[in-house]
């Protein structure tokens, strides 16, 4: 275990020096979920007029619906970096070392991971900067770090685990392109679950992208419900080891490949 853990630290930091010297990157990556919390802010802020919206402050409402979609974006794109790896013969080349396999995968995860935790502070720092209110204080927002880590770490995982799978960038761009937004919006991202379709809200409740919502809301609310804190958070959780599982099963798979 201790061997696993500091390969996997070597691998996120070989991987971290790699994002650092791509600066324009990392700039799209903090300007992204700016553009998304003005133009989302903007373009439904009036929707808490609705009867039965449940709050006064749409900005407030939005903060956590655009770090989840920033979680879910970001992450959804992990697999191409796994497929690089492989095109440019760098992890053929690491599969001669004897770095743990599982920290590969666990790396390229964690790299991910960190780079979330980067947007969503940024997100929050600009939500007060633009006067949204944070009444769950710094538990609640951590909380929703957390929750948008683990939201994002399902979808890293699923990624490598695509990547490994198609070793194909159209099969990876279509797939992105044909959940990104049907997850957000079949979530209460940007629109009160009591607001939605009797059959959205149903889809709603099994989508992980709602789960991370409904904790992130509940830890950030004056009087938090811990009680739905903990059961979202136990599902995001178990996804996440689910998905980080099936993606070192099929690295291995891979691994036996070549």
């Amino acid at each position: 275990m201790t061997t696993l853990v500091s390969h996997t630290w070597w691998m996120t930091n070989r991987r971290l020096k790699v994002l650092v010297k791509q600066p324009a990157f990392v700039v799209i990556l903090l300007i992204q979920p700016a553009i998304w919390l003005f133009l989302f802010g903007n373009l439904f802020r009036r929707v808490v007029e609705l009867p039965g919206f449940g709050t006064t402050s749409y900005l407030d409402y939005l903060i956590p619906g655009v770090v989840v979609m920033t979680a879910v974006s970001s992450n959804m794109w992990a697999g191409m970096g796994m497929l690089e790896e492989i095109e440019r013969g760098t992890m053929n080349r690491l599969l001669t070392t004897p770095v743990a396999r599982g920290a590969i995968m666990n790396a390229a995860v964690l790299e991910q991971a960190l780079s979330t935790t980067v947007q969503v502070l940024a997100i929050i720092l600009l939500g007060q900067i633009a006067g949204a209110d944070y009444p769950g204080g710094l538990l609640g927002l951590a909380v929703m770090t957390v929750a948008a880590v683990l939201l994002g770490t399902i979808f890293s995982a699923f990624s490598n685990t695509v990547g490994m799978l198609v070793r194909q960038r159209e099969t990876i761009i279509g797939i992105n392109t044909m959940l990104l937004l049907p997850l957000t919006f079949l979530s209460s991202a940007f629109m009160a679950e009591s607001l939605m379709p009797s059959w959205m809200s149903t889809i709603a409740s099994f989508n992980p992208v709602n789960w991370a919502l409904d904790a992130a809301r509940a830890a950030m609310n004056e009087t938090p419900d811990w009680g739905m804190v903990l059961v979202r958070g136990s599902w995001l959780l178990g996804a996440a080891v689910l998905m980080l599982v099936l993606s070192v099963g099929t690295f291995r798979s891979y691994q036996k490949s070549v």
